[in-house]
């Protein structure tokens, strides 16, 4: 018996010939708008859900501050960090930008907003529709560089392909949190706020946990949670070196910060460490400055034993010591 001819498809006949301009994205079971007669899901958007999925380990890599890009967006609950763009990134600009600034987190959860003044924060704690963070954070802040003065910047898919923060921003400029006590950077004018916005204001200062930057040793921040405060320090050490290290000095009584004390674990962020002290609730941040600096000096020494030539392996107590911290590692990212 004959086979019955496919039926072909009025697109498929036509030439599959690409525009070189970027593909619009589409419904993904409509027709792919390069002309190839194939449904957008199975020819470019296949690229673009590749670009999604693509997990980055560290999106702040390469950028000045790396450590403190991980606190602010997993950590510290109200700071702001001045951005510097290069020549490039702002040549696309609507109007004038008089300053571009990192703020931890919107009103609403905005990716970012363009204020009265042209002036814009980009929000750090969004949600991610990418695996790559740095590429959706830059995303938005050319979404908000294109924007009006005085409009908020709605949440999107990220562009697949588009520029990361890495291509966006000075890496010469310095990279130096602000860490406030509430949310009043989110006002021009936070003093005169009132009716629904001063109590939107108050209920998020309500909510944000107290935390303070150390000023002596990088990327660390003490906080005061209820019955507890703690010492949060994101190390941009390689993971499994620096668990050895804390092994080796855990278990000669030298990773505490003094009495009542202790090392109780790490957090795993944007392919960094974060080791976790828990302090009494009499321990300040200005107490935690002369031990800190004291155990980065350990922490250095002890560093540089391991990597020696001649370092001796781990013993049994320090395998076991390295054990219980692996188990107590969180992964927030």
């Amino acid at each position: 018996m004959a086979k019955k001819a496919a039926k072909k498809s009025p697109q498929r006949s036509q030439s599959t010939t690409v525009s070189t301009g970027d593909i619009p994205v589409v419904g993904a079971r409509e027709d792919c708008p390069c002309g190839s007669g194939r449904r957008y899901k199975a020819c470019h958007g296949r690229e673009a859900a590749h670009a999604v999925q693509e997990l980055v380990h560290r999106p702040f890599e390469g950028l000045p501050g790396e450590a403190d890009w991980v606190a602010l967006r997993e950590l510290v609950p109200a700071a702001t960090v001045p951005l510097t763009l290069t020549a490039e990134a702002m040549q696309g600009a609507v109007g004038e930008v008089p300053s571009v600034t990192l703020a931890t987190v919107l009103p609403l959860a905005w990716p970012a907003l363009r204020r009265a003044d042209g002036s814009i924060l980009l929000g750090l704690q969004t949600q991610s529709s990418s695996g790559d963070l740095s590429r959706d954070l830059a995303d938005a802040l050319e979404l908000a560089l294109a924007t009006e003065p005085g409009t908020p910047v709605p949440a999107r898919r990220t562009v697949p392909g588009g520029r990361r923060l890495q291509e966006l921003l000075d890496l010469n400029a310095g990279f130096t949190p602000a860490v406030h006590t509430g949310f009043e950077f989110w006002l021009e004018d936070a003093e005169s706020s009132t009716g629904e916005v001063a109590a939107s204001l108050e209920r998020a200062n309500a909510s944000a946990i107290p935390t303070e930057k150390l000023a002596g040793v990088d990327s660390s921040y003490w906080c005061s949670a209820g019955d507890k405060n703690h010492l949060r320090w994101v190390m941009t050490v390689p993971e499994e070196q620096l668990l050895d290290a804390l092994a080796r000095l855990t278990a000669a009584e030298q990773s505490s910060l003094g009495p009542d004390t202790r090392l109780v674990g790490s957090f795993r962020a944007h392919g960094l460490t974060v080791p976790v002290w828990d302090l009494p609730t009499t321990m300040t941040s200005t107490d935690c400055e002369k031990p800190a600096a004291e155990f980065a000096e350990r922490l250095a020494d002890t560093l540089k034993a391991l990597a020696a030539a001649d370092a001796a392996p781990l013993t049994a107590e320090e395998r076991r010591a390295r054990a219980n911290l692996v188990n107590r590692q969180v992964t927030l990212s």
